[in-house]
């Protein structure tokens, strides 16, 4: 083995300077190459250097090196002439051949810059930069923020070009055209199915929508859900359902499939697809209530059957087949009464509604609450941090004091109660 070595060093000189004795030396030569391109009219510095590199600049360089120096220096060109007489190969090629390749941070810096206008210079094209502010701002924000940088760091600068594209074939769609699925839209803009489902592209591309939208950029996969929806894509149309009783809309299709269930009091559940397949409408001035749990409106279909007035649930936090069925009711002049749990998240989701449309609280009083919680057995303590009521500010304030949790059926009588005062015979005019 021994003998193996001395022949490779003899071979091939370069590799004694592989020697840990020679480590830091070399990596700071290293650095300076890369930083300057490959300036040899440089020096290096070893700080607090051991007696082995001393002896070796010393040996180098023929300039003796007090013990015990702080701080060594050597020139490049000092050095690189020195490997030269030892091995027959410059600094530069020493390096190489160690490995890795030196890398020209300069080029590099400037391919990146080059990079970068150019991409910006594209996305400026679009028409949008002319007619729209948001894709402005949208613009000077990934500009700004490091992001267009990223993307350029990493390979993908191509992104902002692909998001161009996503946007404008977006916005280009005639008004009132039939929602677009996910998939359909990535094809279009970007000839590959999956490329808007998660990453990068996505996340710069609703970015955007949130801009255009006015609305904080989405973080939750239901945000993402949302916002798409809003723009009339549809991500997952089969999976996203929001759960009715007695709803009694006008069209065909999903119309005549709630009229007949409806005529039973039994409860429908819609799917996203079947709303964008079968629009509806409902009447005007009507009031449509929403409860979160489906155990409110199971017991409302089992007291009042057809008899309950119009009843949504959300179950849990509002979907997109939801919030595109809750457009619709308030579209056609509706207003919508909602009750959720007393629990932050509750009262998040009561906020979101109350300024998301036409909507009033159901129940959500600090008086409901302290109702539900003398009601109930061993109560369950709030988690999470405390979020305002501005409807009714006692109520949060109530919450903070008492830290329990009142779930919706704790107040089930009550909301069965206000649904049975509202109901009508089936005889009675049903819409909403």
């Amino acid at each position: 083995m021994t003998g193996t070595n001395r022949d490779s060093e003899t071979d091939r000189p370069w590799l004694r300077y592989a020697d840990p004795a020679r480590e830091r030396l070399m990596a700071a030569a290293r650095r300076s190459l890369e930083a300057s391109g490959g300036n040899l009219n440089r020096s290096v510095t070893l700080a607090a250097p051991t007696d082995a590199e001393r002896t070796l600049v010393i040996g180098m360089t023929g300039n003796y090196r007090q013990p015990n120096s702080a701080r060594l220096t050597i020139g490049l060109t000092e050095f690189d002439r020195a490997i030269r007489a030892d091995t027959g190969l410059g600094l530069i090629a020493v390096l190489e051949r160690l490995g890795p390749p030196l890398r020209d941070r300069p080029a590099e810096r400037t391919s990146r810059d080059d990079t970068r206008a150019a991409a910006l210079k594209h996305a400026r094209a679009s028409h949008l930069h002319q007619d729209c502010a948001w894709y402005q701002r949208w613009l000077t924000d990934v500009e700004a923020d490091g992001t267009l940088t990223s993307l350029v760091r990493s390979g993908e600068p191509q992104l902002l070009a692909d998001a161009r594209r996503v946007l404008e074939t977006l916005l280009s769609r005639p008004r009132g055209a039939h929602p677009i699925p996910l998939p359909s839209l990535s094809a279009l803009a970007t000839a590959d199915t999956k490329s808007l489902n998660k990453g990068s592209l996505s996340t710069l591309v609703l970015r955007a929508l949130a801009e255009a939208a006015g609305v904080t950029r989405p973080v939750t996969t239901m945000e993402r859900r949302e916002l798409w929806d809003f723009f009339d894509v549809i991500v997952d149309d089969l999976a996203s359902q929001v759960l009715v009783l007695n709803l009694r809309p006008t069209g065909r299709g999903l119309a005549d499939w709630l009229i007949s269930a409806a005529s039973t009091g039994t409860p429908f559940v819609i799917t996203l697809h079947q709303l964008v397949a079968h629009p509806i409408a409902l009447g005007p001035g009507g009031v449509v209530r929403v409860c979160e749990n489906p155990a409110v409106l199971r017991r409302a279909a089992g007291e009042l059957a057809d008899r309950c007035p119009p009843l949504i649930c959300t179950q849990g936090w509002p979907s997109t087949a939801f919030h595109r069925l809750a457009r619709a009711v308030v579209s056609g002049g509706g207003r919508l009464l909602y009750h959720g749990d007393f629990d932050w998240p509750g009262v998040e989701m009561t906020s979101h509604l109350l300024q998301r449309y036409p909507c009033s609280p159901w129940r959500m009083t600090a008086q409901d609450y302290l109702a539900g919680l003398d009601a109930k057995g061993n109560p369950v303590p709030l988690k999470n941090s405390p979020i305002a009521t501005p409807w009714d500010p006692a109520l949060a304030q109530a919450m903070a004091a008492r830290g329990a949790v009142v779930y919706e059926e704790a107040l089930a009588d009550a909301l069965i109660a206000d649904l049975a005062a509202d109901s009508h015979s089936p005889g009675d005019d049903p819409q909403p």
